[in-house]
């Protein structure tokens, strides 16, 4: 699908792709993608997005500034979650959307987190590969992972210099052909204050791979928000939004919060 760009609000330029569903669920869907990732390695590469439109949504996916198609400029005040937050919200009054469905993945579910507490365009929400770092950090959990760290690890010219826990994202980042010095910019200005998890009201779904190390503790995250579900799936922080009970587990609770039709069961309520 052809991809098209819109401006921020503080005038960068950001890309979007819209694949069209079949007019059964008339919410669309607004994906947000991962760190070092894009709309179309995180949703379509994963097959998140076929299944999505398969069962009728219409899909629309943000590249994050600093990402894919996006601009991205190599100063750290550029970035940080709540401006990504904005772009979301900017996108939809780009569109014209009244409401949609409003889905994150990593970096991405912590956007999507700071997005619904205040866009009250957002209906439903699901959140993947996050955990209780969202909750005793405010989002990237430095328990396991340090975000100078990782920077400096994208940075580094010599691979063996590179911690193991980073050479995932360093992998990623070349797989999708990224601007390194853009992703440093975005890692040194991670989020690390409250978000108030409280005021969000849509019907929430938490997402977490069986072996993410970076997900530790998804249901105190599920037990934070009112009424949030969890559901586990099979695999690590880089494997599981690849799985196809993710994206079974979105199109399932998506068509139940818009139409009351439960296309997949939901396994595992939190």
């Amino acid at each position: 699908m052809p991809t098209t760009t819109f401006t921020a609000p503080d005038g960068l330029l950001l890309s979007y792709t819209v694949w069209e569903g079949d007019g059964r669920h008339p919410r669309p869907v607004v994906l947000h993608h991962g760190f070092a990732a894009d709309a179309q390695v995180n949703w379509v590469g994963t097959g998140v997005v076929r299944t999505l439109v398969d069962a009728g949504f219409t899909v629309i996916g943000l590249d994050a500034r600093g990402h894919g198609a996006s601009d991205k400029p190599h100063d750290a005040t550029c970035y940080g979650h709540d401006a990504m937050a904005r772009d979301v919200s900017a996108l939809l009054d780009e569109l014209g959307l009244e409401e949609v469905s409003l889905a994150g993945y990593s970096m991405g579910a912590i956007v999507a987190l700071i997005v619904a507490t205040t866009d009250k365009r957002v209906r439903c929400l699901a959140v993947g590969g996050v955990g209780a770092g969202v909750i005793d950090f405010g989002g990237v959990d430095t328990r396991v992972v340090n975000p100078e760290q990782l920077a400096d690890g994208l940075l580094a010219e010599n691979h063996a210099d590179v911690p193991a826990e980073v050479r995932p994202f360093r992998r990623l980042a070349r797989r999708t052909g990224a601007d390194v010095a853009a992703l440093a910019a975005v890692l040194r200005a991670s989020h690390h204050a409250p978000i108030a998890l409280t005021a969000i009201t849509a019907p929430t779904l938490v997402l977490a791979g069986e072996r993410d190390h970076l997900a530790t503790q998804p249901e105190r995250l599920a037990v934070a928000i009112m009424g949030a579900r969890l559901v586990r799936v099979p695999g690590d922080h880089m494997t599981a939004v690849a799985d196809p009970a993710f994206a079974r587990a979105l199109a399932d609770f998506f068509a139940y919060s818009d139409t009351g039709e439960t296309r997949f069961a939901i396994s595992a309520p939190a």
